[in-house]
């Protein structure tokens, strides 16, 4: 049975069935065999465009129903048509262009001679040779510029109509690729031409032709893989001969350059061809546009940067004068292949590492061909990570073609060759989906398109010609997937796994490296000691046993995500502690073998932060909370303290007690830092864990020396601690001490006497234990340190007092400050009846009576008195994170100022919570909502610091730090992305600044 003309038209791909109908049945399609026509549209990735262009094509320029009407050419040319409308606009628009497409063109890509390339665009700006052999146009302005472009498209033309009319196109793209940038390269030297005849009326012909002109090729034009529409990066430079003075000289080569780049890229009737990029010169933008040899050489040896110089590594003489670009490349060649010895190189290739993601829309990070994970990027930065590491011994791996480059690295042994032949394949593929994009409408895209009727085209245009097999979205989708996921795992097999076989005794097949070559890559990487780091890679994946077999797994990616931390060698010896320390516990392995979150976050914790290595080498059982989030999220007060029940019930010996408690709050502390190095939890919700593991630890010992007290002395007191300060207000960090009040009554019936004194017994030793060391000792505890200095009459005065005691204090003595500090007074541990007694009675002191003005003026005159001497001799007020300028002290003396001067009237300011009190203050209108926000993103930023401080360093400090990798390593762990260290302390400085002038105008009164 025959099929029907709709369905015949479905089955050839055509989406508006009755629109091709009608342009079927066009006049300029008449007494053209349909069924040969239709055969060669189902071979059109887009019948409907090549339909729609076929018919304009006839309509305009009747001759080419000549070129339809041969079934092989006809067929050919619609496949051109159906994969770019853009040249296809081109054909309708030049009529002699239909001389390219007169004859089908081979099964198998052959490329253009580049010679040929330059021969045609220089004919077609009518050039001829000047007397020391520079090429000038016959044609300028405007009619130069036409024809050159005109003849530039013609060739792009005959370029993609062998490639969509090709059998193998992923085999053909590498000569594609180096087609596109002969053709380009031919460009620029019929520019050049140009450019020199337009200097005509502005030097003497003499002295245009004394000046010499090379055009280098950077990035992809340099190395000979081009895309179909791409920027072409460039760097100039010029000789003269000695007739004519430098500065003349110099004068003439830019003027030649810039000439030159208008031809490509001045508007016109025919459109720009692309962008010349210059701005790899030497300087960037603010050099000069081009520069003598020896100028070039002058930079490159005393100012470039290490990026630079891995950026020349694919710098070609592309055009213009020959000798001239040669000598250039002899120049630069051994300043690229020194570079990983040069200062500055391991950042450069973080840097390099860092802009394959960086700058991506997030919504578009999943969808990028060229930058996403699994990319282009990915397989380029390996390749050249591999030359540069080892090209400075091998100079036959010097080569700036990507593809060429896998062949010589795997030839040599630098890439197993299965590996090198996965790893080029999925180039190819990802490039060919790349041109297959572009070619559409010669745009600039590196992005998978998202309509489906698109993916659908793109799945048709990377077919072989003549394949006519079935195709959908889902197929092209699953295979891109599947190719994103081979090349993230080649990097790591490629990269790292040598550096296994290097370091044992294991077979390899491929590729064995000297230990000289694997320390090389280590130390590309940011390993600082390649020699420590191979006796820790020898020491994890040593031996035959199931634990050594997944090390040699897990390492390749272990290796690369801990070269991604601010220190690797860190990483690596804290991952071998934790390891070591679970002995034959194979969960852990199996966990970051499967669990590919917890893998992760492992690697970005031991390299970036040595507070938290420490504890996990002690805690290395936590280590399985890193792969479920529910494990990280903080304990409750009640469930910490029924867990100190259970010791005291268990524990024969109070120490013994104490120490389990101990370990506890080292525990707890190391479950919060995980849940925050997870961004699980934001600043408030550390402070508020953190404080709530320290008032347990303290109720638990509490009760703990209550019990040995009681039973050597019987009952006579009840305990309970205050919290002040930041504890009151939840607001601590890692590392902070606890400021309390310690409070007592006698219990019924009890002695006053009797019970001050078992509570002073009691209170002296739980300040003791909190930090006492212990026998043996809680290694990487960070001790709580309790000061109990803010109680009535200080150091002075009695450490623990009765209820009445307090009262009859306050009513008497007490002074504005210290009416300040029980703004933040809050019930901690031990008797929670009488810590609620406590709250009660110093309710009056702290909120129910303003301050007087003669109150604001003493405490104004205090927080002065602060500034000047608490202050640490040499600091800089702008860099300290508590007692600085627009810092934590700014801004909490002034929101407590606020509280003691409007707490009476409003009891929304009753609450120890700085954050809180801010809001509250907005609500209220006392602030505005732009002051409190300034004040509020200075004390956030603040305390965020700090922690990270401890966390990243180890160590306690309030000052910001001074170098680049202790600031980018706070800067990570305050969520700023890696590499971007600078703009925390950028940050920084700009709101505590805004934060100082908030203050300065509420607190002190002053207006500017």
């Amino acid at each position: 049975m025959a099929e029907s003309p709709v369905r015949s038209l479905i089955n050839a791909g055509f989406g508006d069935t009755e629109r091709a109908q009608r342009f079927l049945a066009s006049p300029e399609f008449e007494g053209l065999d349909q069924q040969n026509l239709l055969t060669a549209l189902s071979h059109a990735p887009d019948p409907d465009q090549a339909l729609l262009l076929a018919l304009r094509l006839v309509e305009r320029h009747p001759p080419a129903r000549e070129i339809f009407a041969e079934p092989e050419t006809g067929l050919a040319l619609i496949r051109l048509l159906g994969s770019s409308s853009a040249l296809g606009e081109f054909l309708i628009r030049c009529d002699e262009a239909l001389a390219d497409v007169r004859i089908a063109p081979p099964a198998d890509f052959v490329a253009t001679d580049a010679e040929l390339l330059r021969a045609r665009l220089l004919a077609s700006v009518q050039a001829h040779e000047s007397e020391h052999g520079h090429q000038i146009a016959g044609l300028t302005g405007a009619e130069a510029r036409q024809a050159l472009r005109v003849a530039y498209r013609r060739g792009l033309l005959d370029l993609a109509y062998r490639d969509v009319n090709c059998v193998d196109p992923q085999d053909a793209l590498p000569r594609v690729a180096a087609e596109l940038a002969d053709l380009a390269a031919a460009a620029l030297d019929a520019a050049l031409a140009v450019a020199r005849a337009e200097l005509a009326g502005q030097f003497t012909a003499q002295h245009v032709d004394a000046v010499n002109v090379a055009v280098i090729g950077m990035g992809k034009c340099g190395a000979r893989e081009l895309n179909y529409i791409s920027d072409v990066d460039v760097i100039y430079v010029h000789s003269s001969l000695p007739l004519i003075d430098e500065d003349i000289a110099a004068q003439i080569a830019v003027a030649i350059c810039s000439n030159a780049a208008k031809a490509i890229m001045a508007p016109g009737p025919e459109p720009m061809l692309w962008e010349v990029d210059a701005n790899l010169r030497p300087e960037g933008k603010d050099g000069v546009l081009s520069r003598t040899l020896s100028s070039h050489e002058a930079y490159y040896q005393r100012w470039a940067q290490s990026w630079e110089f891995q950026a020349l590594l694919k710098a070609r003489a592309i055009a213009g004068d020959r000798d001239l670009g040669s000598a250039y490349e002899r120049m630069v060649n051994p300043f690229v292949w020194s570079s990983p010895e040069r200062e500055g190189f391991v950042e450069s290739v973080q840097k390099m590492r860092r802009r394959v993601t960086d700058h991506i829309p997030k919504d578009e990070v999943n969808w990028q061909i060229k930058l996403g994970p699994g990319g282009l990027r990915d397989v380029e930065f390996t390749v050249q990570l591999l030359q540069l590491v080892h090209g400075r011994v091998d100079a036959d791996i010097q080569v700036p073609t990507t593809t060429l480059a896998i062949d010589a690295l795997s030839r040599i042994g630098y890439i197993g060759r299965q590996d090198a032949q996965d790893f080029a394949d999925a180039y190819r593929f990802l490039r060919l989906l790349e041109h297959r994009i572009q070619l559409s409408q010669l745009r600039r895209t590196h992005l998978m398109p998202r309509a489906e009727q698109a993916q659908r085209v793109l799945a048709r245009a990377i077919r072989p010609a003549g394949d006519l097999s079935a195709t959908s979205p889902e197929k092209l989708l699953k295979r891109w997937n599947a190719t994103k996921r081979l090349v993230r795992r080649l990097h790591e097999a490629i990269f790292y796994r040598p550096l296994l076989v290097s370091s044992s005794n294991l077979s390899a097949d491929d590729v064995r490296l000297t230990p000289e070559s694997a320390q090389a890559r280590l130390r590309a990487l940011g390993y600082l000691d390649p020699k420590a780091a191979m006796r820790h890679i020898e020491a994890l994946i040593g031996g035959v046993s199931r634990r050594s077999s997944l090390q040699r797994q897990l390492l390749p990616v272990l290796l690369d995500w801990f070269a991604r931390g601010v220190d690797p060698d860190a990483g690596l010896l804290g991952f071998r502690r934790i390891s070591e320390s679970l002995g034959k516990s194979h969960w852990f392995l199996g966990m970051l073998r499967d669990t590919n979150t917890a893998a992760e976050r492992l690697c970005a914790l031991l390299s970036n932060t040595r507070f938290l290595t420490d504890l996990l080498a002690n805690e290395a059982s936590a280590a399985a909370w890193l792969g479920n989030d529910a494990a990280l999220r903080p304990l409750t007060l009640q469930a910490l303290t029924q867990q100190n029940e259970a010791i005291i019930q268990r524990a024969k010996q109070p120490e013994a007690a104490v120490r389990q408690i101990r370990l506890i709050r080292r525990r707890e502390v190391l479950r919060v830092a995980l849940a925050d190095g997870a961004e699980l939890l934001d600043v408030s919700q550390v402070g508020a864990a953190l404080s709530d593991i320290d008032a347990a630890m303290m109720d638990g010992i509490l009760r703990v020396l209550m019990i040995v007290d009681q039973r050597e002395h019987g009952e006579h007191a009840s305990v309970a601690v205050i919290a002040m300060g930041r504890q009151g207000g939840r607001e601590i960090g890692y590392g902070s001490d606890a400021d309390v009040l310690l409070v007592q009554r006698p219990l019924p019936g009890a002695d006053p006497q009797k019970a001050q004194e078992q509570a002073l017994r009691v209170c002296t030793e739980l300040l003791a234990w909190c930090s006492r060391p212990l026998k043996p000792a809680i290694p990487a505890e960070v001790k709580l340190k309790v000061d109990s200095d803010l109680r009535p009459e200080g150091r002075t005065g009695s450490l623990v007092r009765s209820l009445e005691s307090y009262a009859s204090y306050y009513d008497r003595w007490v002074e504005p400050w210290e009416r300040q500090a029980l703004l933040r007074a809050r019930p901690f541990a031990g008797d929670m009846e009488l810590a609620a007694d406590f709250i009660e009675l110093i309710e009056p002191v702290r909120y129910e009576r303003a301050l007087s003005e003669s109150e604001v003026k003493e405490i104004r005159k205090i927080k002065a008195r602060v500034e000047s001497e608490r202050l640490p001799r040499g600091a800089d007020p702008t860099r300290h994170l508590k007692l600085g300028r627009g810092s934590l002290s700014d801004v909490e003396w002034l929101v407590q100022l606020y509280q003691l001067q409007h707490a009476s009237e409003h009891p929304q300011l009753r609450t120890p919570s700085t954050l809180q009190a801010l809001a509250a203050l907005a609500d209220l209108e006392l602030l505005t909502d732009q002051d409190a926000l300034e004040l509020s993103d200075a004390w956030t930023l603040a305390t965020r610091v700090r922690s990270a401080e401890i966390i990243t360093a180890g160590r306690t400090s309030d000052v910001l730090p001074r170098s680049a990798r202790e600031m980018e390593a706070v800067g990570r762990w305050c969520r700023y992305e890696p590499g971007h260290g600078h703009e925390l302390e950028e940050d920084y400085l700009r709101v505590t600044r805004h934060s100082r002038a908030v203050f300065e105008r509420l607190f002190y009164g002053f207006d500017d």
